[in-house]
């Protein structure tokens, strides 16, 4: 379905974005990729790597309209992968996070329907359900927005949904990289933040691959979320580093102990699928039937039992120590 379409990505020098390119670049014969983003530097940098004649690359912010409107002229997909999302970073400086995440938002929808964009998707987090920290509230505020902007598009044909991850293996910033410096730099231990502290776990090509269907998928107004295994935070320091000793430093501002994707409030809106789940929209859209049982791909979903929750602590999928060994090292290739 990328096929001789325009794709526009927000936040597109960050680890998803340059995944995302190489992937539809390899498997798609794309009429335009557009990475809009703020740092010239970055683009720069990827420009070496991703450097296809149908690759543009525009300087802009999620946070100006007038630029996003201009930017997305003949776009056909776009993927909203911009944020600002480090938790402590957001905890002290709650405005800018505000700012991106949620203004950000807003500006991607209007941008879109200004244009006629045929499909948008947006990139969400499990920090997004039942949020304690400023960053997940602003994605949660994000993803109301999305769902929300199905019923805003009058007779266009505009249509918005997000796909809701996971902790990705090596990102930047997350914590394999982290502990890996640490380990390089000859830390003699590693900070673990509390010894009982879980993760849902997911590759960067696993993460693109799940968009990349849900595209298909999708019929507008569905939050999409993967079926994927947890990792225990003391036994992915043991896998990254058996020989090192480990040392409890506190819960960071705004961490949980374990994560959340489908929330037990929301389990009357929540479908079962072979691979993944989807929430259902808590809103009424006014131009069609909430039916999303089957997909448009015909997949069938089922609903969940009351009071059905995915949490990273009660997932019944663990990876072992060998098996995060195994995982991260296929991650990273």
């Amino acid at each position: 379905m990328f096929d001789n379409k325009t794709i526009f990505i927000t936040g597109g020098t960050g680890s998803f974005g340059k995944k995302y390119v190489k992937t539809l670049l390899e498997r798609y014969s794309v009429k335009k990729i557009i990475v809009y983003s703020r740092d010239e530097l970055k683009q720069f940098e990827m420009s070496q790597t991703f450097n296809a004649p149908q690759m543009r690359y525009f300087i802009g912010d999620v946070r100006d309209r007038d630029r996003m409107i201009s930017a997305m002229e003949g776009v056909d997909y776009v993927i909203h992968a911009a944020a600002l999302k480090q938790v402590p970073a957001a905890e002290y400086n709650p405005m800018e996070c505000i700012k991106t995440n949620i203004h950000g938002a807003e500006n991607v929808i209007h941008a879109a329907i200004a244009n006629n964009v045929e499909k948008v998707v947006a990139l969400s987090t499990d920090k997004a359900a039942n949020p304690i920290n400023l960053y997940g509230a602003t994605k949660l505020a994000s993803d109301k927005l999305f769902v929300a902007a199905n019923n805003m598009v009058g007779s266009k044909l505009t249509r918005f949904s997000v796909v809701r991850y996971g902790n990705v293996v090596g990102s930047r910033g997350s914590v394999v990289p982290f502990f890996e410096n640490l380990k390089a730099q000859g830390a003699t231990s590693l900070p673990i933040t509390d010894a009982s502290m879980t993760r849902f776990w997911i590759s960067l090509q696993d993460g693109v691959d799940f968009v990349l269907k849900n595209f298909e998928r999708m019929y507008g107004g569905e939050i999409f979320v993967p079926k994927i295994p947890s990792v225990r935070i003391p036994e992915l320091a043991r896998a990254i580093a058996p020989e090192l000793e480990q040392h409890i430093v506190g819960i960071r501002p705004g961490e949980k102990l374990h994560e959340i994707m489908c929330p037990a409030d929301d389990s009357h809106l929540t479908l079962e699928f072979g691979d993944h789940y989807v929430l259902q929209p808590t809103i009424k859209f006014f131009d069609r039937e909430n039916a999303f049982n089957t997909n448009a791909l015909g997949e069938e979903g089922k609903e969940v039992p009351a009071g059905f929750e995915y949490n990273s602590g009660s997932n019944e999928h663990f990876l072992s120590v060998d098996e995060i060994v195994a995982f991260n090292k296929a991650a990273m290739l």
